[in-house]
Formats: C-alpha cells, structure tokens, sequence
C-alpha cells in the first residue's frame, strides 16, 4: 500500500513537472516571438507577445524585462517605470542584470522628466557596474540639468521677491503721495475757508444791517427826542416857577 502512495506521488509530481515545463516552453516561445517582433520593429505586438507569456509565467524576468522595452518604445513611460520597478531589486538577478535594469529604469524617469528619481537610478546602476559609461554620463547630464533647474528657479524666486519689494515700496510711495496730496487739498481747503470768512466779515463791517437808521435819521431822531425834553421843561416851569440846566439839583 505504501508502495502504491509513493508511486503516485511521484506520478503527480511528474505531472507537475510535466506541466511547469510546458508552461514554460509556452512562455519562452512567446518571448521568442515577442523578441521577432521588437526587432521588426512591431513594438504594440511584441507587447502583446511579452504580456501572453506572462500569463504563464509571472515571475518571468525576460518577459518583465523585454515589455518593459516595448512599452518604452511606444512611449508608455509610466507603464515602463513600474515593470522596471518590479525587478530593479531582484537579488536572484547577477549585479551586472540589476544594473542594466536601472539604468533603462533611469531613462524611463528621465523621459517622463522625473530627473531626480532618474538620477537616483543611474547612481544603482553605476554601484551595480561601476564600469558602465553609459550609466556615468547620464548620471553626470542629470545631475547638471537638475542644477541648472534649481538655479533658475531661485534667479526666479528672486526676481519675483524683487518685483514684490518693488510693489511694495511703490504703494508705499503711492500712499505717501495721497496722504501729501490730501493734506495740501484740506490746508487749501482751510485757508480757501479762513479767506471767505475773512471776506463775509469785512462785508458784514462795511454794510449796514437791515432795519438799522443812517446817521441823519439818528440825527434827526436825537434833536425830536430833545424837542420833546424841551417842551417837558417848558411845562415843568409854568408849574413848579424853576428851570434846572448844567448842574445837578439834589
């Protein structure tokens, strides 16, 4: 009984075996055609042949790495990135391999203008292979690009803090000139106000006020007001026989 376990175990493990082979036999020969295609230069094709092949063997680096060529060349960056990202670090993978994948991985970031994760994989490729010229001139065009970007963004941030100090100070110099303008506006209005009071004052001084008598009518009112103490004097004599002038009667 034992016998016969054993013999089937083996069986299903043969089939296994059986079945891994076939399935990678299927995947090679797709990467195979894949590879056909890429050369003719059927880049959307190829995809097609390197995507196939994955179905039937995930892990397949060669697929990995061959799809993530194609759709380079058809220019789906982003899609390229994340298969290179996916065996960038596998540790099965000589370092020569490894670096080879991190320097197409860089140039895809660089395509996308993403330069400085580009930057930090040029720098994985040239540790992977410090002899790859390659990986050490991109590494080194990158890294002054970069530079070259950063200085001109603060040539820029200044510029624009300048341009914002020079706003500044121009609407303080603004407000200065209003609050000038507007003092000189109320002294002129203040003394444009003092001249007409200056004015309705010396026409007040020099016009007589209405109802008020002229000179010849207070004239002629002084001597009736002395007619009439006259005839009151004249009348007090005939009565009391004593008329009272230029000094004072106790």
């Amino acid at each position: 009984m034992r016998a016969i376990v054993r013999y089937m175990a083996v069986i299903v493990a043969l089939l296994l075996c059986s079945e891994l082979s076939a399935q990678q036999m299927r995947e090679r020969g797709l990467v195979r055609k894949g590879n056909r295609e890429f050369k003719r230069e059927k880049f959307e094709k190829s995809v097609d042949s390197y995507q196939e092949a994955l179905k039937h063997d995930p892990n397949s680096f060669e697929a990995k790495y061959d799809l993530a060529s194609a759709l380079y060349r058809t220019e789906r960056y982003e899609k390229a990135e994340q298969t290179l990202q996916a065996i960038v670090s596998d540790t099965t993978r000589t370092e020569l391999e490894r670096g080879e994948v991190a320097y197409n991985l860089g140039n895809t970031q660089f395509a996308q203008q993403k330069y400085k994760e580009a930057l930090s994989s040029y720098r994985h490729a040239m540790r992977c292979n410090p002899a790859d010229e390659d990986a050490k001139f991109n590494y080194a065009f990158t890294k002054r690009l970069i530079q070259e970007q950063e200085q001109q963004q603060q040539n820029q941030d200044q510029n624009q803090d300048q341009n914002q100090n020079q706003d500044q100070n121009k609407d303080n110099q603004d407000n200065k000139d209003q609050q000038k303008e507007q003092k000189e506006q109320n002294k002129d209005q203040q003394q444009q106000e003092q001249n007409k009071e200056g004015e309705n004052k010396e026409q007040n001084g020099n016009q007589r006020p209405e109802g008020s008598m002229t000179p010849e009518q207070q004239e002629a009112l002084l001597k009736a007001i002395q007619a009439e103490e006259d005839k009151t004097q004249d009348k007090l004599k005939e009565k009391a026989g004593v008329l009272i002038r230029g000094s004072k009667n106790w």
